[in-house]
């Protein structure tokens, strides 16, 4: 049995409550990435997806100044790196989530994508019920 741990990406680039939407905007673009997580200390404070900078700062005519706080993400649902692959599959399929981070003790160790889980293959279909549930959604919800 696979674990997120064993699929996870580990070398997440994150952001700080510091910054504001503009630098995670341009670390999005420079990393080619539509998420970023907010870390301080080592801890998950939140999310910023690309889809929460268009409607709660671009659409909401908000300062690309804004804090990140006033835009982020913050209840969350996440793994720990002993979570089966098919129980991530499981929780992304019925919160209607792309990405989870992965937290042990409270830390950001990794963050595993949809796509993570549908290269392996899964012999159970997880990841493929996963992502025909998430598809059925015409807007992709913010990881909660």
């Amino acid at each position: 049995m696979t674990h997120i741990g064993d699929i996870m990406t580990k070398d997440v680039e994150t952001c700080s409550l510091k910054d504001n939407i503009f630098e995670v905007a341009m670390k999005m673009k420079e990393l080619d990435v539509g998420v970023i997580p907010i870390v301080e200390n080592k801890r998950l404070m939140g999310i910023i997806t690309d889809r929460d900078i268009v409607l709660r700062c671009i659409a909401e005519k908000q300062p690309p100044s804004s804090k990140v706080e006033d835009i982020m993400s913050e209840n969350l649902f996440t793994v720990s790196p002993d979570t089966t692959t098919q129980e991530a599959a499981r929780l992304m399929a019925k919160e209607q989530i792309r990405r989870l981070p992965v937290v042990e003790n409270g830390e950001l160790v990794g963050i595993v994508a949809l796509g993570d889980l549908a290269v392996r293959d899964l012999t159970d279909n997880q990841a493929k019920h996963a992502l025909s549930e998430i598809s059925e959604d015409d807007g992709e919800q913010a990881i909660h």
